[in-house]
């Protein structure tokens, strides 16, 4: 239940109630189109009554305006926005929309950053590889209701244990459904050896967090 999660336990009431202070990064954010990065901040020091870490500062385009900014470095500012007075809790909606590659990664790197020096991070995302990748525990709502919330591994036990085998050959690529692992890739391996068909790669799974999303939000139509 959500009480197990760091910053966050249930009242009397049956209420979920937040413990420390929170900070929001919002998927779009409305500044002036004219204001500039440190004024921004300055603005967020003044009403949040705390100062802006200099480390989080270091990668803002201080001289430009906000209108000037490309959508990177808009999301580092509104990033550095949500942090101003050190946050307990980090709320990300969809932090990286719209970010190239190198953007999203340098992004990941500072939540993974944040995590590691004990701050919760609550991240809203339909990018199931990048909630994959970032969250230690993941809770999937359908029609606004609570459908999952544990580990990757809980869910993939949630979901059922059926293997997923992909053989890939000069003729393409195959999947099998396997309840018993070592007996199907027996079989399967046996059958391609007959045939004289060559194996060039294989792959084992259970599924990726996409597919038993999609699947758990199937169940709720």
């Amino acid at each position: 239940m959500l009480e197990c999660i760091e910053g966050f336990r249930r009242c009397e009431s049956g209420r979920i109630q937040v413990k420390g202070k929170t900070g929001v990064q919002l998927q779009s954010a409305s500044l002036p189109a004219y204001i500039r990065p440190m004024e921004a901040v300055h603005l967020f020091e003044k009403w949040k009554k705390a100062k802006a870490d200099p480390s989080v500062l270091e990668a803002l385009e201080i001289g430009r305006m906000n209108m000037e900014l490309s959508t990177g470095q808009k999301r580092r500012l509104h990033l550095a926005l949500a942090l101003i007075g050190d946050p307990h809790i980090l709320f990300l909606d969809e932090p990286t929309a719209g970010l190239d590659v190198e953007g999203g990664r340098a992004l990941h790197d500072e939540i993974r950053s944040l995590a590691s020096r004990g701050k919760t991070v609550v991240l809203a995302s339909h990018d199931m590889a990048e909630v994959e990748e970032l969250c230690s525990r993941i809770l999937i709502l359908n029609q606004g209701r609570v459908t999952f919330l544990g580990t990757v591994e809980e869910l993939v036990g949630y979901m059922g244990k059926r293997y997923r085998i992909k053989i890939r050959t000069v003729e393409g690529e195959e999947e099998y459904p396997a309840d018993n692992l070592e007996e199907t890739l027996l079989r399967i391996l046996q059958e391609y050896k007959e045939k004289h068909v060559p194996i060039q790669d294989i792959q084992i799974g259970r599924g990726t967090l996409e597919e038993h999303f999609i699947e758990l939000a199937k169940e709720g139509v």
